[in-house]
Formats: C-alpha cells, sequence, structure tokens
C-alpha cells in the first residue's frame, strides 16, 4: 500500500482563469513521477514525498507500475500554489502506451517536457514536441536529474535548441558545490540567486562572480519575453538601456508562453527540492489557463453541426472522458475534463460514444458523485466548472472518450488522434468456467482503453488483442491475468488454396429411392485466378441443359463448397469457375439437387488438378521520420516483402512514407520491430491485398 498520504483536502473550486491543466512528458526513466512527487509534496498536498522505488509516489497507485518501477497509466494530481489550481498529469513515457499520453494531452492546455540532464533527448520526445507544435500547444522544458553522475544541464539545453527549438532558453542556471552537488540556482530574469547549500532555500541579488554569466545569458531571454508583451513600448525602452523592471518581465512571461514562441527551460533537482518552488511559480504565473486554449470541435451525436463552445462556465455542459478505470468498491470511475457549462453531482447527462472500432452509444445516466483526484485519493467536490478535471463515479455506460452533455442540448466531441493497433495477441479462456469471466474481462478493458480493438477473427476462431505495441500488450495481459485465467495461443493466420491449374470436371448427384429422386448434373471448367478475384462465377450453358432457374443454385453449391474446404478444411479462393454443360430430370431436378452437384464437381477439381497454399498479403503504408528511412527499408526486404516505393511527406521533408506489400505472417511482429528500426517514431497501417503464394516476391 502507498504511504505518502495527503494532507490537505481539495480546495473549492476555481474559475478558468484560475487553473493550469499541465502534461508532464518525456522517455521512461527521464524522472517525470519523482519530478510530480517533489510538486506535490511542495504545494503542501503530501506530507513527505513517496518513491518510485519503493512504490510509493501518488501518481503510480496501480500494483502493475509499482511492480514494473514505471507508470503506465495517465494519472492527475491536483495541487493548490499561489491561489492557482495545477491539475498535473503524470503520463506513461513509453511509446506503446500512446493511448495514455494522448488523453493526457487532449485533457491539457500546455505540455512541460522533462528532459533528462544524464540520459538526453530520446526520438520518440522529439516526434512529440513537434506534434504539440503543429497544433500550436505552449510547451516548455525542465531539465532534472541534476544530480546524476555525467549531468550537464548547458549540454542539455543545447540539445534541446538543436532538436526542439531555437526558441529554447534557460530561466535559471544550476549552481554546484565543491563536491559537484546542485547547490542553488541563478535566476536570470530576476538576477538573484537562490541558495540551497544550507539545507533551506534562502534568495538574495546575485554576486559579483555571477553577473558576467548573468548579463551574457540574459539578454537574449529577455528580448524573447518581450517580444510577445502587450506593451509595445517595452522593446524600445529595453533596446534604448532602460532596466526592467523583473515583475514586468515576469507578467509577460505567461504571455510569452501561452503564444507558443517561446519556450523556457528550467533546471531542477526533485530529490533536494532545488528547483521545485521555482517550477511551482511558472507553472501558476508563467502558463496559460484554458481560457486560451480552444475547446475541441463538437457536433450533434448524428453528425450534424453544432455552435463552437467556449470554456464558460454558464454554457452549455461539454465534457469528455479522458481515463476509464474499475474500482472494486466504487465501480466504474470515470476522469473527465470539462470543457463548457458545469458539472454538478446528481445532474442527469447525456453520454454519447461514436470512437472508430466501437459499438456507438447514446444515452441519459445520472451524475454520481464528483472529486479532485490526488493519485489514488479522491478528495470530494461539490461542482467541476468549465476548464477545471474531476472524477466522476457510477457512470455506467461512459467509456474513455466519450461526450457528457446536457440531456436537452446533447453534443459530441471529436475524438482525439490514434494510430491503428498493429500487433495482434490471441487471448483464450483457460476453461469453459472462465469464458464469461473473459468476456466480461474483455468488456472492461475495452471500455478503458480506446488504443485496444478486440477482434474475434472468422477465419481462424482466435480472439485477437490489437495492441499498439510489446509494452502495451504485456499491460493488458496482466490486467486481464489479475481477474481471469487466460491462455496465449500463437496467432493463426488464416489460409486459403486455389487450383494447381485449370480442369473440366463433372459433378454428378443422382440418387433414387422411391417416390421423387434427386437428379442433377454439371459440367464445370475451373481456373485459378488473378490474386484477390475471389471466386468469379460464369455461365455459358447453351441448350437448356441446365435450366435457368437452377444456374444460381449450382453457383450456390461452388461457393458453399469453397468457403468450407475441400482438404483439410482450408477455403478456397481465387476460381474462375465456369458452368458449361450438364443435365436435368422434369421431376427430379431440384434446387437442393443441384447445389449438391456442384459441390461435387468442384472436389472432382481438387481431386484432379491439385491445389496451391495460398497466404494472406497485405498493403502497407508506413510512415518513418527520413533518418531512418534506410534501416525501414532494409527491414522490410528481409521480410519478403515487395517495395514499391518511398517519398517525402508533402510539406515536412524530415517524414517519408514507404509502401510496400508483404505476407501477413511478417506482418504478426512487424509493430515491435518498426518499433527497433525507428527508435520507436514509426508507425504504419494496412490494408488487405488477398491471398498468395509463399513463393510469390
Amino acid at each position: 500500500m502507498r504511504t505518502a498520504q495527503s494532507t490537505v483536502a481539495a480546495a473549492p473550486p476555481r474559475p478558468a482563469a484560475q487553473v493550469r491543466n499541465v502534461a508532464l512528458v518525456g522517455h521512461t526513466g527521464a524522472g517525470k513521477t519523482t519530478l510530480l512527487e517533489a510538486l506535490v509534496h511542495a504545494a503542501g498536498a503530501l506530507a513527505r514525498p513517496g518513491r518510485v522505488e519503493d512504490g510509493t509516489t501518488v501518481s503510480d497507485s496501480d500494483e502493475l507500475e509499482q511492480r514494473r518501477g514505471h507508470s503506465i497509466n495517465l494519472a492527475l494530481a491536483a495541487v493548490e500554489h499561489a491561489g492557482v489550481k495545477l491539475n498535473l498529469f503524470d503520463t506513461p513515457g513509453s511509446p506503446d502506451l500512446l493511448g495514455e499520453l494522448r488523453a493526457g494531452l487532449r485533457a491539457c492546455d500546455a505540455v512541460l517536457f522533462v528532459v533528462s540532464a544524464a540520459g538526453g533527448l530520446d526520438a520518440v520526445t522529439a516526434q512529440l514536441w513537434a506534434e504539440c507544435a503543429s497544433v500550436g500547444i505552449p510547451r516548455a522544458v525542465v531539465v532534472t536529474q541534476l544530480d546524476r553522475p555525467r549531468a550537464d544541464f548547458d549540454e542539455a539545453v543545447a540539445l534541446c535548441q538543436r532538436v526542439l527549438d531555437e526558441a529554447v532558453l534557460p530561466l535559471h542556471l544550476p549552481m554546484h558545490d565543491d563536491d559537484g552537488s546542485v547547490a542553488g540556482l541563478i535566476d536570470l530574469l530576476r538576477e538573484s540567486v537562490v541558495d540551497h547549500s544550507s539545507g533551506e532555500r534562502v534568495e538574495h541579488p546575485a554576486d559579483p562572480e555571477h553577473r558576467t554569466l548573468i548579463t551574457s545569458l540574459r539578454a537574449e531571454l529577455v528580448e524573447a519575453v518581450i517580444a510577445e508583451s502587450e506593451d509595445e513600448t517595452l522593446l524600445d525602452r529595453y533596446l534604448e538601456g532602460e532596466e526592467l523592471d523583473p515583475a514586468v518581465l515576469v507578467a509577460d512571461l505567461e504571455t510569452a508562453v501561452a503564444r507558443a514562441h517561446f519556450h523556457p527551460a528550467l533546471a531542477c533537482a526533485p530529490l533536494t527540492g532545488v528547483g521545485v518552488r521555482e517550477l511551482l511559480d511558472l507553472l501558476a504565473l508563467g502558463f496559460p489557463s484554458p481560457l486560451e486554449h480552444p475547446c475541441p470541435p463538437v457536433t450533434r451525436p448524428d453528425g450534424s453541426p453544432a455552435a463552437p463552445l467556449a470554456c464558460d462556465p454558464d454554457g452549455p455542459l461539454a465534457a469528455e472522458v479522458v481515463r476509464t478505470t474499475t474500482d472494486a468498491y466504487l465501480g466504474r470511475v470515470s476522469l473527465v475534463r470539462v470543457f463548457s457549462g458545469t458539472l454538478r453531482p446528481d445532474a442527469a447527462v447525456h453520454v454519447s460514444g461514436h470512437q472508430a472500432d466501437r459499438a456507438a452509444h447514446d444515452g441519459d445516466e445520472r451524475v454520481g458523485a464528483l472529486s479532485s483526484p490526488l493519485g489514488a485519493t479522491l478528495r470530494p467536490v461539490p461542482y467541476c466548472p468549465a476548464g477545471d478535471v474531476c472524477t466522476v463515479v457510477r457512470l455506467v455506460s461512459a467509456e474513455t472518450g466519450d461526450t457528457l452533455s446536457d440531456v436537452d442540448d446533447p453534443l459530441r466531441m471529436a475524438t482525439w488522434e490514434l494510430p491503428d493497433p498493429q500487433l495482434p495477441v490471441a487471448v483464450a479462456a483457460a476453461s469453459p468456467a472462465d469464458e464469461d469471466r473473459l468476456a466480461a474481462a474483455l468488456t472492461r478493458l475495452a471500455a478503458e482503453d480506446p488504443a485496444l480493438r478486440i477482434q474475434r477473427q472468422q477465419d481462424t476462431g482466435q480472439q485477437l488483442l490489437w495492441t499498439a505495441g510489446s509494452a502495451h500488450a504485456d499491460v493488458l495481459l496482466d490486467r486481464l491475468r489479475a481477474t481471469v485465467a487466460v491462455e496465449t495461443p500463437p496467432v493463426l493466420v488464416a489460409q486459403r488454396q486455389t487450383l494447381a491449374g485449370p480442369v473440366r470436371v463433372t459433378g454428378r448427384h443422382v440418387k433414387q429411392s422411391g417416390g421423387h429422386g434427386q437428379y442433377a448434373v454439371v459440367v464445370l471448367e475451373v481456373a485459378p485466378g488473378p490474386a484477390g478475384s475471389g471466386i468469379v462465377w460464369e455461365t455459358r450453358v447453351v441448350g437448356g441443359a441446365v435450366p435457368t432457374a437452377f444456374h444460381s443454385s449450382v453457383e450456390k453449391g461452388v461457393r458453399t463448397q469453397a468457403a468450407s474446404g475441400v482438404t483439410s478444411g482450408t477455403p478456397l479462393t481465387d476460381l474462375h469457375v465456369t458452368l458449361v454443360d450438364g443435365k436435368s430430370h422434369a421431376v427430379d431436378s431440384s434446387d437442393a439437387a443441384f447445389q449438391a452437384a456442384g459441390a461435387l464437381a468442384l472436389r472432382e477439381a481438387v481431386s484432379a488438378a491439385g491445389t496451391v497454399a495460398l497466404q494472406p498479403w497485405s498493403q502497407v503504408e508506413v510512415t518513418v521520420p527520413t533518418a531512418y528511412l534506410g534501416s525501414v527499408l532494409s527491414d522490410l526486404r528481409g521480410r519478403h516483402a515487395r517495395v514499391l516505393g518511398s517519398l517525402p511527406v508533402e510539406g515536412d521533408d524530415d517524414l517519408s512514407v514507404v509502401q510496400a506489400q508483404l505476407p501477413d505472417l511478417e506482418l504478426l511482429s512487424y509493430a515491435v520491430a518498426l518499433r527497433g528500426v525507428s527508435h520507436g517514431t514509426g508507425r504504419f497501417r494496412r490494408d488487405p491485398l488477398g491471398f498468395e503464394p509463399p513463393s510469390t516476391r
């Protein structure tokens, strides 16, 4: 059990101008969870901070997270600082857990990129920065783990400037003791020093020894801040040599960050507290409120237009479920971001869900108790206004991504974008007694995780979980095994057969057992067809040898037999079947007789010509940074792919798209392989092509 406990109740709800919704993002091991724990403790919400190693942190409250030692879920810690409510989202760092990250980005109004001073940047973080930049989300950088061996703040900032954006500029510089430990900060904007060497936080004017360093870096920082100022005279006054009041610069900092043209970089050593207070100040006073972030577009549940939303507590209710969990005592718990209106307990709301690959659902429910979360601790609140985030209990039908709105004014929000899950995992109940529990567990997982797609494979009969990657699959299987005994058999690929060559055969179905008999004779020409053609039927009967009324009966018999297979139950496909002749009886011929004759003729064709095994192929489109294009092409060719070509993405030469065709058998693990060769940045989509012989290149 977690030992770190909240020391305060939830503060009263605040207007949107006094709320900040911030997502902490970065690669696994960058220190997001440790940083969040330090922020929560410094804000006074914890008596003492927990530790990731002990499984006692606020945001890693899930048993799986504690066992694995890193975040796998989106977690929210709501705290107060400087009269502002901070909703801090801790997101998973693994690229396989993209669904949780996307949910956090949907709920936030700004992003704090956590970069390790010892570990640097990974390609996934750089890609995420570019995505945030494309939609104008305000961003800042915090460089953590300054007390690690080989930590280098200056190099980390320089790397961010090279890889992320030149507008990443430091607000502070770390100071070090003689032993190399972080002793404090130099505040470039205020020209002061924050000294922690005594064990207490002491702020004083910068020493003469620091002023040369401050002067060399401060000019660029000040110009970046005042360039976004509403006071058009400020830049001129600064260039004329006027000494600007630091309070004025701090006030303009929020404008500069909100416009996403300037990205402050801070130094922080969470375990010793250096830089934690300064980061809280930036989040509260320098980050934008929900009023400065546009609401997602909405429609009516049927897709018809609806008026755009504003962040107004008196407007129409529009809220979105960004995460769903199931508690043994509370039932379903929904984490909800309110974009417009005010959510109140016991109010009737309309729940609308229209996610891709999910059954659409619309219905009315009554809202349960509302809470402000601090990790797993739920603190009751009387209501949740526009711009804020809360948890809602017992919304029975609500799933992640669903919209909550007024019953009399139903709305539907555009869902956030997720790549198609491409790694299949087969699951089966360990025994017949577990089948009902497995079905219930899968229903619960589908409601909680929009990145998961569940499919019953028609050809093989397997239950497949389509996941975003190996880490995602492991998490889902661990959650399943916590409630039901399951097996994970190998994923099967559908197989087909076609004829080895053309053949002319006769199907004869004649039976006489008293009374009406059964009489049907058909002559078929059967030949292998082009890949992907399926069963092509043609009729060339002349002279009425087979009455027109029975042509469709023969076709039905052939198609039914092809679907069920002739040898080993493997279906037949890619055949050109022509009905050329036959015989009928005025009394004994019937629909059933000609169906049987057609099926017999196809079996004769297989016996006479033999079969060729076919395997499914797909067309794939791989999107990858151009820097990894060579590695991706080499890997595809090693998978027997037909590479059709590659082109740069229009408007973005740093990305390339590869078109290729390859066997589905090679695609079973391609999501994992692509993750490796592209350092987590590649993605792909597939479309079925049909069936081809294994040797086809």
